[in-house]
């Protein structure tokens, strides 16, 4: 990676993924990029189910170019602090979170208007995020911290709530799969603001330990 290029100039150093992160970016990125292959193979047989593998193939599919990106050493910058920050994890997040939601709204058959309404807020999120990220301004960087929770709420309930009564209401299978997915979906969500939080946020995390 060249430092040059992107550094602010006061930085002399910066603080770059380590090898344990290398490793973390070379596993993610296999293990989606055989996803997508596996969800591409299976789509042409899928009948009723074709829609949802669509979804999966674009979740996989983007989420891989942004592992890609990342692994070659693309699709970063450098923040306050001298510390390497992948924003094309932002663009990664912009893309398939949104995507998710509208796989498990399709899936508990919510109503689009549930469903565009928590895409909208997780938009929002995803941006308050970056946002605040780049900030080099500390009372601004919590602001756009504080704006993403607000909106990352909303978006917990769909799912907790809102989706699962559509899923309910469709029968003990239908409600049985979401809350599967649902559930995990929610628990990793929730992992994301607290990492935010020491790496972007306070710097307490390393980068490896961050990606």
């Amino acid at each position: 990676m060249t430092d040059s290029a992107v550094a602010p100039s006061a930085c002399t150093t910066i603080e770059e993924v380590g090898s344990t992160g290398v490793g973390a970016l070379t596993i993610a990125f296999l293990v989606l990029g055989v996803s997508t292959i596996v969800f591409i193979a299976r789509v042409g047989s899928a009948t009723a189910q074709k829609r949802y593998y669509y979804c999966s193939i674009f979740i996989c599919g983007f989420a891989t170019m942004a592992y890609f990106a990342m692994l070659s050493g693309q699709g970063w910058t450098a923040i306050a602090g001298c510390r390497q920050f992948f924003y094309a994890r932002y663009v990664d997040w912009a893309i398939t979170t949104p995507l998710i939601l509208l796989e498990l709204g399709l899936i508990a058959g919510a109503e689009p208007a549930s469903i565009a309404a928590a895409i909208g807020a997780d938009v929002v999120m995803v941006f308050s995020g970056y946002m605040g990220a780049v900030s080099v301004v500390t009372t601004v960087k919590w602001f756009w911290f504080l704006i993403g929770i607000g909106v990352f709420v909303p978006v917990l309930y769909t799912l907790a709530v809102t989706f699962r009564e559509s899923a309910v209401a469709k029968g003990s299978e239908v409600a049985d799969v979401y809350g599967k997915v649902a559930w995990l979906t929610i628990v990793l969500w929730i992992v994301y603001p607290l990492v935010w939080l020491f790496s972007e946020g306070f710097a307490s995390f390393s980068v490896s330990f961050e990606v």
